[in-house]
């Protein structure tokens, strides 16, 4: 690390700490050349991938996108806002976590569907709608004898993964 004082190279650490909820390291340095001392912060650096559209385009994730998406499926429905964000925050951390540098728009829709049916079934079967682009009521009808055939999110929480990494 350069110091910002004289500019050398030559710097130690004389101390470390968490800050926050752990996701941030304070750095306490001194310069061995001039013995000022100075702070820095350390925090990992993820990116999201960027989104593949139907037509090939390359766009960046668009984290207002995705909630405004959401919050217009669950408009109407007795979902809070706190939960809304868990929703968004847990597909930020399943695309930053899949090391992916490029991901289809068709798998984020997918993980906004996984995170809807888990919140309310109304706004997971509005969103499949539009989505999904149903062309007829026949279409409604399959998705929700789809729906009905699963175990509610609530049985879901509690059955134990046969799989390892089928736990959320």
């Amino acid at each position: 690390m350069r110091c910002p004082f004289c500019g050398t190279d030559e710097t130690r650490v004389i101390d470390s700490r968490l800050v926050g909820e752990g996701d941030q390291v304070r750095r306490r340095r001194e310069c061995t050349a001039c013995r000022e001392r100075f702070t820095t912060y350390e925090t990992v650096e993820l990116t999201l991938p960027r989104v593949i559209k139907h037509d090939g385009s390359r766009e960046p994730f668009d984290e207002k996108k995705l909630r405004a998406g959401m919050t217009r499926a669950l408009e109407k429905r007795p979902v809070g806002s706190d939960d809304v964000e868990r929703a968004v925050s847990h597909i930020k951390h399943r695309l930053m976590a899949s090391g992916e540098r490029e991901i289809k728009s068709r798998q984020v829709g997918e993980l906004v569907m996984e995170e809807l049916r888990a919140l309310d079934q109304i706004a997971y079967v509005r969103f499949a709608s539009v989505y999904r682009s149903f062309q007829d009521v026949a279409e409604f009808r399959e998705e929700i004898e789809r729906l009905e055939k699963r175990p509610t999110p609530e049985l879901e929480k509690h059955q134990i993964p046969l799989l390892p990494d089928e736990g959320k």
